[in-house]
């Protein structure tokens, strides 16, 4: 299909053209008068040895930084019961020695026997479900956490998780 170009289009054409002339025409760059090349130093060096504008970076003290201290508890082979108070001791005495992010290891319960037993809840006799429950149910322990959060591959993966914690006040 072959179209034919209109009156209107050819003078839409010539309009762009001589638009594109104009604004080639404003985009040139002027130069700068240079009348005081000198007074340019000067503002530029009395900007320099200002000290109030720049400050040093490596001398502003930081004092809300709070500097990441990790520790690791694994609980693979505790019983529950066991588990729930190793976590809330060990909980109470990161909190306490200003520990940031605890990493705990409670394995995927692959290789746990109480699937076998019928009368066990499955998800619940399984430390990778009932660790984070009971910390999440202790009043205690949740007044001493930011939050809880899944683990990194490299920490342990779905088989783990990050308790972060609050500052010692």
């Amino acid at each position: 299909m072959i179209k034919k170009i209109t009156e209107k289009d050819k003078e839409d054409w010539e309009n762009f053209l001589n638009n594109k002339k104009k604004n080639i025409n404003k985009n040139k760059i002027k130069k700068k008068d240079i009348k005081n090349p000198d007074k340019d130093k000067q503002d530029w060096e009395n900007f320099l040895n200002d000290k109030k504008k720049i400050p040093n970076k490596d001398f502003v003290h930081k004092k809300n930084i709070r500097f990441e201290k990790i520790k690791k508890i694994d609980l693979h082979g505790y019983t529950i019961e066991e588990a729930n108070k190793g976590i809330e001791q060990f909980i109470q005495k990161s909190f306490d020695e200003n520990v940031t992010k605890i990493i705990v290891i409670t394995g995927k319960g692959l290789r746990s026997s109480n699937i076998e037993n019928p009368y066990l809840s499955k998800d619940l006799s399984i430390l990778k479900y009932s660790v984070p429950e009971f910390i999440e149910n202790n009043k205690s322990l949740t007044q001493l956490i930011i939050e809880t959060t899944d683990a990194k591959i490299e920490d342990g993966g779905s088989g783990a998780f990050y308790i972060y914690l609050k500052r010692k006040k």
